[in-house]
């Protein structure tokens, strides 16, 4: 595997972005892999680097890179009331879709100058926060997102002018939403208004909620985590891409 740390320009400045890919066989399809709230870790990257053993070009960016440098948080992140979660809670409350949607094109720029990005549709997937960014991407960029994915994101309806669900029927690639049984940040009524209003849009992809399992399930490291559900949504992501990258 090849892996860098660089910094991709945006009009806000240097965006710290892990990437990854294989020795052998380039160029690589393009995915984005969008971070969870607790930020950029050694989980995230490993996540990245599986995802890029099977043929991708993987970029993981820091989305809170207008923060500083020091938005890399300690372990007790997870932890409710410690300092850390306090620290990075200040920092999530303040993102909103139009700027990550500016670091979606930062990204697009940057790959299609590189020999080892395979021109052509990328895909994008986000857990947590990220999985309404995930998707307003596919709306914003749809000549370049060949599918998007959202892994637990979180208030994908709500009366937001940002709204995630106001963006389905804007995208051409396939989506793919999966949703905890249990997520009290993307509750089940919330779910199945997401499903008819996805039925309605008209948009490709489906939703699938993963009975049994709670917000969080695909991370190894977290107490929620669920092998089974974890491994389908390897599974599905992996299908999803294939067949549209």
């Amino acid at each position: 595997m090849i892996e860098e740390t660089l910094d991709i320009p945006t009009r806000d400045g240097g965006m710290e972005t892990f990437t990854c890919r294989p020795e052998r066989d380039g160029p690589y399809p393009v995915v984005l892999m969008l971070m969870d709230a607790p930020g950029i870790r050694e989980e995230l990257r490993d996540m990245a680097r599986r995802l890029a053993t099977v043929g991708y070009y993987v970029l993981l960016p820091n989305l809170y890179y207008r923060a500083g440098r020091d938005t890399i948080f300690g372990p007790d992140v997870l932890e409710d009331g410690s300092a850390e979660r306090a620290r990075m809670r200040s920092i999530r409350t303040k993102m909103t879709i139009p700027p990550v949607m500016e670091d979606v094109g930062a990204m697009l720029a940057f790959v299609d100058g590189r020999a080892e990005a395979k021109p052509g549709l990328i895909g994008v997937h986000g857990y947590c926060m990220s999985g309404p960014y995930a998707l307003a991407a596919a709306a914003r960029y749809p000549e370049r997102i060949g599918a998007a994915a959202s892994f637990y994101g979180t208030w994908l309806v709500s009366d937001a002018e940002e709204s995630p669900h106001l963006s389905l029927g804007k995208a051409r690639g396939e989506l793919y939403i999966a949703c905890a049984e249990h997520d009290d940040l993307a509750p089940l009524p919330m779910v199945e208004e997401l499903r008819q209003l996805f039925e309605q849009s008209g948009a490709p992809g489906e939703l699938e909620i993963y009975p049994g399992v709670h917000h969080g399930f695909a991370f190894p490291q977290r107490w929620c985590y669920g092998k089974q559900a974890a491994e389908r949504h390897w599974e599905r992501l992996l299908a999803l891409y294939r067949r549209t990258l």
